[in-house]
């Protein structure tokens, strides 16, 4: 009776421990700094002319790059999430955080052991008397043990790793983006090269044409021999221009080959004047982007995470409970080894509290609390970063739409310069000096416009990247990447 009372007794302690409290503040995400609107958008001062695509976020959801219209680089962003490096290790991070997780949750549950042993001894005296016994000691002992939740230590350090894991996910994802966006702005300043290989291609057979027209009206007498010279000087340096470009296309082509995983001897991407399309990007409304940007949800997440480490910290000040217990087998014969009257038990609760430390857990609460200070600043200072990239790429855009429609105005005045001045050479009345000008005139419009055309496609690519490239912090709590090195299941 008496030992039925004591399972009863262990019984209700443990079902009082399991029943506790969490210690630790409760968290709350922090307020981060926003506006009702982008200014470059028109927002917050009705400054900006941004023109916004319709329907709604249809250009940056899901794969982004689509919009601008480039099977070729369809293909490579493709390739990219299961061939790239920097993906592939931050995938690697996910999977140990999730591991993490796993063995924090392990903590819910007993730990259980066995551990049979069979040892031979001499017993030389007993009760202090010789005896001189030899004997065999036959053991099978099951020992558990469980630490109840009884201050929410485990439940915090769960969440504690569950948020970590939170932050590994939005990391992998911010990696992702960035190797989605750079490799598109590298595979645009690529067939930038390639237009402007093309402009200046243009420019060295036209000025051959004109070295050729120089050089029979010098045969006629119609020109000096200066003027042959001129032209000559015109025309090797621009090949020497057309040539040097490909230094920069050969690097810009090296780097698309390591983006995609790929030895830059390998790879190759045939040239392609033509260029990108830049899409009508959906820029919404700032507050939207606090749950569009990976590296926000995971700043964001971070500060959870130090939410739990206080709580966990906290939790230093109250007593560990453990409750123990072990059952088995012991004899000294091997015929009696499993025999039930060999069986033997034991189970019994214990506390643990430190009563001095020389104020440890306090400075350790204090350290903890300042770390959340932290976290809670990089998450508002990442939160402005990412309204102020989202503003830069906006002005940008704006700015450069305008430049180009300018620069579009002076390559048309300088080609109808050209005309005019290689009919008045032709008709002799102005010297070839006055055509060698004007042709350069028209060379540096025409680079300027290409040049132009290319900053707006790498403006756009960034003002995607600023806005999270279709990303939603909801993936967090169910976080399937797409393809390549995967993470699948949701962080619990």
């Amino acid at each position: 009776m008496l030992r039925l009372k004591c399972r009863w007794a262990t019984v209700g302690t443990a079902a009082a421990m399991a029943s506790a409290c969490v210690i630790g503040p409760k968290y709350v995400r922090p307020t981060a700094p926003t506006a009702p609107g982008y200014k470059e958008a028109g927002g917050s001062d009705g400054k900006g002319d941004w023109k916004s695509a319709e329907p709604r976020d249809a250009a940056v959801r899901g794969i982004w790059w689509t919009g601008f219209q480039e099977p070729r680089l369809d293909e490579l962003e493709t390739r990219l999430d299961g061939t790239n490096q920097n993906i592939a290790a931050a995938a690697a991070n996910v999977q140990v955080a999730r591991a993490l997780v796993r063995q924090a949750r392990a903590q819910y549950f007993p730990a259980i052991a066995v551990n049979p042993s069979l040892t031979n001894a001499r017993l030389a005296t007993a009760f202090g008397q010789s005896v001189g016994i030899t004997y065999t000691a036959y053991a099978l002992p099951v020992e558990a043990s469980w630490e109840p939740d009884l201050w929410g230590r485990v439940r915090q350090t769960v969440t504690s790793s569950r948020t970590a894991a939170q932050v590994s996910a939005a990391d992998l994802e911010n990696v992702r983006l960035s190797a989605q966006a750079e490799l598109a702005i590298e595979y645009a300043e690529l067939r930038t090269e390639d237009a402007l290989r093309q402009v200046l291609d243009a420019a060295v057979a036209a000025y051959q044409d004109a070295l050729d027209v120089t050089r029979a009206r010098y045969s006629a007498g119609l020109e000096s021999d200066e003027a042959v010279a001129q032209a000559e000087t015109q025309l090797t340096a621009t090949q020497a221009q057309a040539t040097n470009l490909g230094i920069a296309r050969a690097e810009y082509e090296h780097a698309v080959a390591v983006l995609v995983g790929e030895p830059p001897s390998t790879f190759s991407l045939a040239p392609d004047p033509a260029g990108l399309t830049p899409p009508a990007i959906p820029v919404g409304v700032p507050s939207e982007l606090l749950e569009r940007r990976p590296d926000i949800a995971g700043a964001e997440r971070a500060v959870a995470q130090a939410n739990a480490e206080i709580g966990l910290a906290q939790s230093a000040f109250f007593p560990v409970a453990l409750l123990s217990g072990s059952a088995g087998f012991q004899a000294v014969s091997i015929a009696e080894w499993l025999a039930w009257p060999s069986r033997v038990w034991s189970v019994g609760p214990s506390l643990a509290q430190a009563i001095f430390d020389g104020g440890l857990r306090r400075a350790t609460v204090q350290q903890y609390r300042a770390v959340y200070d932290r976290t809670v600043a990089t998450y508002r200072q990442t939160v402005l970063t990412a309204f102020q990239e989202v503003e830069d790429n906006l002005a940008a855009l704006r700015i450069l739409s305008q430049v180009i429609d300018e620069q579009s105005a002076t390559v048309a005045s300088a080609q109808r310069t050209l005309q005019l001045a290689d009919v008045r050479y032709r008709s002799g009345i102005d010297p070839y000096l006055n055509v060698i000008i004007a042709q350069a005139a028209v060379l540096n419009a025409q680079q300027a416009m290409v040049g132009f055309r290319g900053q707006q496609l790498v403006a756009t690519v960034q003002l995607i990247r600023a806005l999270g490239g279709g990303w939603d912090a909801s993936q967090l709590e169910s976080f399937t990447p797409v393809s390549g090195h995967r993470v699948t299941g949701a962080i619990q």
